[in-house]
């Protein structure tokens, strides 16, 4: 819990505010989960602080929720390029997602039970980042990979808008977004390292 709450202070996820007259306040809560590796064995305990977003009121709180998601036929067709191009294929996972997403709206949270500084019980969260549990959070994630990504000369795949190519010369990557994970086929190990690097 305590390297959940180090790790949304490092992002700045928000801002001890008094909660301006006429605002809304959501809950938040912890969700526990026991990571195994591949045998069963446990891996890690986590903890994650999640908002209660099931209190969101659309046009109140957010405007868009849904998430681009790769298509299916669209990574059909990039594991057949893999295998007949014989290309490097890398999978990422992205830590602490939703973080990374900047929140547009005003959305103010209750302190987290337990974390509450003495003498502040009245001061609320205000959100800069999008949370787990937001429902916008996934969305806002989405936007905000896309603006990266972007500016680093990666195009867009016109039909499937979480398929990703660059092209230098004859070296070509192709980036395959699902929501936190990122799937990279190169034809050049060198270009592939280098948007590992830059990710």
């Amino acid at each position: 819990m305590k390297d959940e709450m180090n790790s949304m202070v490092n992002n700045q996820v928000w801002d001890l505010v008094e909660l301006p007259k006429g605002a809304k306040v959501i809950g938040c809560k912890w969700v526990f989960k026991t990571k195994r590796d591949s045998s069963g064995n446990i891996e890690r305990y986590k903890a994650r602080l999640v908002a209660k977003g099931f209190n969101q009121h659309e046009r109140i709180y957010y405007h868009d929720t849904f998430s681009h998601v790769s298509k299916n036929d669209s990574f059909r067709i990039i594991m057949a390029l893999v295998a007949h191009f014989d290309m490097e294929l890398h999978q990422m996972d992205v830590k602490t997602t939703f973080l990374n997403g900047d929140l547009e709206e005003k959305v103010y949270m209750k302190q987290l039970e337990g974390f509450i500084t003495n003498g502040n019980d009245h001061i609320v969260c205000k959100l800069k980042k999008s949370i787990y549990g937001l429902k916008q959070a996934s969305h806002q994630w989405y936007l905000k990979f896309h603006d990266v990504i972007s500016s680093f000369d990666f195009i867009e795949n016109v039909m499937d808008q979480c398929i990703y190519h660059k092209v230098s010369g004859s070296k070509i990557i192709f980036l395959i977004f699902y929501v936190d994970d990122i799937l990279l086929a190169s034809n050049d190990l060198g270009l592939l390292h280098e948007v590992k690097r830059f990710l």
